[in-house]
């Protein structure tokens, strides 16, 4: 079974999780468009390739695929996921299987904006968002919402462009000078993490791990805890399925006086997933099973609370 990690990056701990898993029966190739982004050389085989956005870029990735004899693809950056979907029959042709959600499903997350709008529709609570800020002003005068909020791109990652506002003229300011801008609801409590695995097989939600922030970095987390609570393990279960995930989902929570609020969803492993591998919730070895045509039994919570992670730098050398 031959793994292919697109734009591996600085997620060494991912890279490693899969070599530990196929350490007997199959490979793990990485790519990145830098020869230096550390993650490449966990991997069994790094392939250098073009920017995403550059021409060609899909077709070369096709070549690796029949060179290395590749099972399975997954990117570990956003703007990948579509790409990746988008192609799926023709990986497919090529006997690889995409391991993520649906195009609409990805184009979906990467938009903050039709995201609120589905969540709204739905029934879920969320962060109330605008994209007319004369609506926002009305709404601040009528005691609807407040200062401060956010102020961010409708589509973007990994914290990008975000901006905390606490009054009109800084809102004016900002949109004055981007395009594609938002305004959100700041969510004023403790943000949780969920690392979810939504069966290939079965369709069915099979685990799901969920953690306290406790510290931020760069918008990843950098310091956290494990908990449980069947309240939100269902919330989670009726989202996803509603939604229709597959594969390995990253959803970003808030608790607000006991009230969940879904905040944002990331259809691939999210930057604080070995949390959740190091508790015992080895989705590896769950998109393993899937790949061999085998359902994984449904195993929510599978791990002990109270677990801490804290990240911490670590340096590689290398002659390149």
């Amino acid at each position: 079974m031959n793994i292919l990690i697109l734009s591996a990056g600085t997620r060494n701990k991912i890279v490693q999780y899969f070599k530990r898993e196929l350490s007997n029966e199959g490979t793990v190739v990485a790519t990145d468009m830098s020869d230096i982004a550390p993650a490449v050389y966990e991997a069994d085989k790094f392939y250098k390739v073009p920017r995403m956005t550059d021409e060609g870029y899909i077709d070369v990735i096709f070549d690796i695929c029949k060179k290395e004899k590749i099972n399975a693809v997954l990117t570990l950056i956003d703007p990948e996921l579509s790409l990746l979907s988008e192609n799926y029959e023709k990986f497919a042709e090529l006997g690889v299987k995409v391991i993520g959600s649906t195009y609409d499903l990805c184009e979906l997350c990467l938009d903050k904006w039709k995201m609120y709008s589905w969540l709204t529709e739905h029934g879920y609570n969320c962060a109330k968002s605008y994209t007319d800020k004369e609506e926002f002003y009305k709404d601040v005068e009528m005691g609807k919402i407040s200062y401060p909020v956010f102020v961010k791109p409708i589509c973007g990652s990994a914290s990008i462009s975000i901006s905390k506002v606490y009054d009109k003229e800084t809102v004016e300011t900002l949109f004055a000078h981007t395009e594609g801008l938002m305004i959100q609801e700041f969510l004023n409590g403790q943000e949780i993490g969920a690392d979810c695995y939504i069966d290939m097989v079965s369709g069915e939600l099979v685990s799901v791990f969920t953690k306290k922030k406790l510290i931020m970095r760069a918008g990843e987390t950098d310091k956290a805890v494990s908990f449980k609570d069947e309240k939100l393990f269902e919330l989670i279960e009726k989202f996803v399925c509603e939604a229709g995930f597959s594969g390995q989902i990253d959803i970003d929570i808030f608790n607000i006086n006991g009230e969940y609020y879904i905040s944002e969803v990331n259809p691939r492993f999210g930057g604080g997933y070995p949390h959740a591998y190091e508790c015992g919730c080895n989705h590896m070895k769950l998109i393993n099973n899937n790949l061999k045509g085998i359902a994984n039994e449904k195993n929510i919570g599978a791990y002990e609370e109270g677990i801490y992670m804290m990240k911490y730098n670590e340096v590689m050398i290398r002659k390149i």
